[in-house]
């Protein structure tokens, strides 16, 4: 099998995604077990906002007024959520959704995300954005949470509550937003392999490991050929 290194072209992944999105945080957890399966992979993973709630009120709102408005009442945010159990349960996954008090509006953490790309720390950050709402019920459309979540990964979490207390680059978060729904996309996650192939959904590790293992043959087959 061929290493990254030895490749002549990595594979480009992007991921529109929400960090309050179950399915995304689902699909991650699926996609990161066959990375970890197949360590000459070919992906370079970028992340992208998009926002389930991007009229949420700034500092977000009570989350269980949330789903009973969006969801018709107690019962059908029940329902709604049943496959999420489901799914993470038979994924392995903790999910504390009892422990959430606030769904927050996401486009600081988006912006958060935004940066720790500038730094190569993009994914690690979506996994404790994840980690801390999932399963920690912490708010992150917070800013000292936040920055707090940027320190534990290497960030200068000073810079970070200075910049999430302006609104440095809001406006471009919000126009790739826009731009991924104009492209189309209607729900997260959303992958896109290769600027080509859109994989809407939380896909298992399986389909993974073949996407994967195509992509190793194929270059093989062309570097023979």
């Amino acid at each position: 099998m061929d290493t990254l290194e030895n490749m002549e072209q990595a594979v480009k992944l992007d991921i529109l995604s929400d960090p309050i999105c179950p399915w995304c945080y689902i699909g991650k957890t699926y996609l990161d077990r066959a990375l970890e399966q197949r360590p000459g992979h070919p992906f370079v993973v970028e992340w992208h906002p998009f926002q389930l709630n991007p009229d949420m009120p700034a500092d977000g709102m009570d989350r269980r007024a949330y789903l009973e408005g969006k969801f018709g009442g107690q019962k059908g945010a029940v329902q709604a959520y049943m496959p999420v159990h489901q799914h993470a349960e038979a994924a392995g996954i903790k999910i504390n959704l009892e422990g959430i008090k606030t769904t927050p509006n996401t486009l600081r953490a988006h912006r958060l995300i935004h940066w720790a790309g500038l730094e190569g720390k993009q994914t690690p950050i979506v996994s404790a954005l994840f980690k801390a709402y999932f399963v920690d019920g912490r708010d992150i459309g917070d800013v000292e949470v936040l920055a707090d979540i940027a320190d534990t990964q290497g960030m200068d979490a000073a810079v970070v509550r200075r910049l999430l207390q302006g609104d440095a680059d809001a406006e471009e978060i919000q126009a790739r937003d826009q731009s991924a729904r104009q492209m189309g996309v209607s729900s997260v996650p959303t992958f896109i392999i290769a600027s080509q192939h859109a994989v809407p959904g939380a896909q298992g590790t399986d389909l993974w490991l073949k996407v994967i293992d195509e992509i190793i043959e194929n270059h093989t087959k062309a570097q023979q050929g």
